[in-house]
């Protein structure tokens, strides 16, 4: 039996869940504040290829521009030192919320985000900004965060949590736009990576190509929102955590199958 080192607390077995490998497309991108879910725009199915360096692995499934991403933030940071701790790899994969131009800014969709950012902070004790839904104009693609992700994690695999953080911190607490390569410049500085070889891979085809990838395995891997935490063993897929979850829940659930 494995034994887990989490600051002395003690966890009871959980049964885990199954993870469904039927994909269930949304017609649109919608939050539920119950579960604290984030179901994605559809995309076209594509071929995906995942490889596995070692057996057991913890998997976050998230995107940068999800609230409940930025929720559910510090108990992640806690589940990705629990699983340093007990030497479980943490692999973060990009989710794919909108990956595309399709949402249109309208007063009726900054309206949604005023009231759900509300939700999420209200839930989660996580700061949000408002002054960005002010603005005449902002398009709500989340494809340029999540390859500025897969970029970071290609050049420095370790850095890619934090990364991932402070580009949440970036948009959601200083309202500052993802899509623009400056905006990565003082996050490089911070994870240590030099931000004119940054620039030029997170330009590059095979960044937007590796970034895809993610979108694509996710949705392979049967994820239908975001966050998801799923825990790998060899071949088979557990989930952890679709929607919101504390710490202890999820590390009761990893506990629950490594047992």
């Amino acid at each position: 039996m494995l034994r887990f080192i989490v600051a002395g607390l003690l966890l009871a077995y959980t049964p885990p869940i199954a993870m469904t490998q039927t994909l269930l497309k949304p017609s649109s991108v919608s939050c539920d504040p119950l579960t604290g879910l984030c179901t994605p725009e559809a995309l076209e199915p594509q071929a995906a290829a995942p490889t596995f360096d070692t057996e057991t692995e913890i998997i976050y499934v998230g995107d940068p521009m999800c609230s409940w991403c930025w929720g559910i933030l510090p108990d992640l940071n806690r589940l990705a030192r629990a699983a340093k701790i007990n030497k479980l790899n943490y692999r973060v994969v990009v989710g794919g919320l909108r990956p595309t131009d399709a949402q249109e800014w309208t007063p009726k969709f900054r309206q949604f985000l005023a009231h759900h950012w509300e939700e999420v902070e209200s839930r989660s004790g996580q700061p949000f900004s408002q002054t960005l839904l002010g603005a005449d104009h902002f398009q709500y693609n989340t494809e340029p965060s999540c390859r500025a992700v897969v970029t970071a994690r290609a050049l420095d695999s370790t850095t890619v949590a934090r990364f991932f953080e402070l580009v949440q911190h970036g948009f959601y607490v200083q309202n500052r736009d993802p899509k623009e390569v400056e905006f990565y410049r003082p996050i490089c500085e911070d994870v240590g990576l030099d931000f004119d070889t940054f620039s030029a891979r997170f330009a590059s085809e095979e960044m937007k190509q590796e970034t895809q990838t993610d979108f694509a395995l996710n949705r392979q891997w049967g994820v239908t929102g975001f966050p998801t935490v799923l825990l790998r063993t060899g071949n088979r897929l557990h989930v952890v955590a679709q929607g919101y979850a504390s710490f202890e829940e999820m590390w009761e659930r990893v506990a629950g199958v490594l047992e």
